[in-house]
This record gives C-alpha cells, sequence and structure tokens, in this order.
C-alpha cells in the first residue's frame, strides 16, 4: 500500500484504518496475503516515487495499491507532474511483477473548475493508458457525510474506514488469486 494520510490512518489507531482492516479481510476471506502498509501522512506523488523502488526491492509486492495525488492537488501542484510520478509509479510497481490498483480522488472546488476537473480526468486517463484497474474515488461513500470526517473536514474517522474498504474492494479482488 502506498499511499498518504487517508491510508496511513491520520488521526485514528493504525489498528483502526482501513489497510488494517483491508488485512484482516484478506485473512478471512482465504487470501494468504500480508499488507505492508507503506504510506506516510502527507505524501506527495513525488515523494512516494522516490521511496517506491526500496520498497519494491524490500518487499517484493505482488500486489501495489497506489493511494497518491491529493497532497499533489490541495498544494496546486502541476496536473501534468501529477500524472507524470503516478504513470513511473505504476510502471515501476509493473517492472517488478506486481499488479497494481490506482486509486482515484477528487478535489474541493478550491482551485477552480478546470483544475478540478482536469485532477479527477487524470486518474481515468492514467488507468486507461496504464492498463491498470482504477477506483474512481475513495471517499465516495464518506466525502459527504460530516459525521464520518475528522473535524478537519478531509481525513476520515474510524468508523468510515469500513466504507473505505469497501469502496475499494470490488476493484481489488480481482487482482487477487487464493494459493
Amino acid at each position: 500500500m502506498l499511499g498518504d494520510s487517508l491510508s496511513a490512518g491520520y488521526g485514528i489507531k493504525p489498528a483502526q484504518g482501513w489497510v488494517a482492516l483491508l488485512e484482516k479481510r484478506l485473512l478471512a476471506q482465504g487470501y494468504e496475503y500480508g499488507v505492508v502498509n507503506a504510506s506516510v501522512s502527507g505524501e506527495t506523488t513525488g515523494g512516494g516515487l522516490q521511496r517506491l523502488p526500496r520498497a519494491l526491492e524490500l518487499h517484493k509486492p505482488a500486489v501495489v495499491i497506489v493511494e497518491l495525488g491529493a497532497n499533489d492537488g490541495l498544494r496546486g501542484l502541476s496536473v501534468p507532474l501529477t500524472r507524470s510520478n503516478l504513470t513511473k509509479i505504476i510502471a515501476d510497481a509493473k517492472q517488478a511483477g506486481a499488479r497494481v490498483l490506482l486509486v482515484g480522488m477528487r478535489l474541493p472546488p478550491n482551485y477552480g473548475t478546470r483544475y478540478t476537473n482536469d485532477f479527477t480526468r487524470m486518474y481515468r486517463e492514467i488507468a486507461t493508458a496504464s492498463g491498470v484497474a482504477l477506483v474512481p474515488f475513495l471517499l465516495q461513500s464518506v466525502a459527504l457525510n460530516a459525521s464520518l470526517l475528522q473535524a478537519d473536514g478531509l481525513h476520515p474517522t474510524a468508523q468510515a474506514q469500513s466504507a473505505l474498504l469497501d469502496t475499494v474492494w470490488p476493484y481489488l479482488t480481482p487482482l487477487l488469486k487464493k494459493r
């Protein structure tokens, strides 16, 4: 799992996060995968790209879930730069033999309609061009429910984590193999 605060479990206990819940669900459903959560709060696609080679070498993953880009967008970084970084992350993970799931994000309209639309469309275009599965929007079931967000209005509460997992699960299972 290569992600940012949404996957690192910002503001909650690590064991409550959707990535920890993923490991439990995998085992409960007969998948013998270990889960390495290489997510870092505040991470950008550039930071993820820098950290990826070591993670690939160290863990030799069968599947890489990429949940990055939200911090690029919130910082107003260039969409072409974010696209380039995500494309390289996917290519490197595939080169290492991993199947890849890209997790999309959407932004609040702070930077205007054009930037927001370009950012959202970027994920679909990357997934299509790279031939990888795409979760359209990680926060689709929680983003508009204030009771499932922490006081910052951005990060999901512990109670929302199972909904995040449920959002990812149908896109992930086709990439999994029972051993």
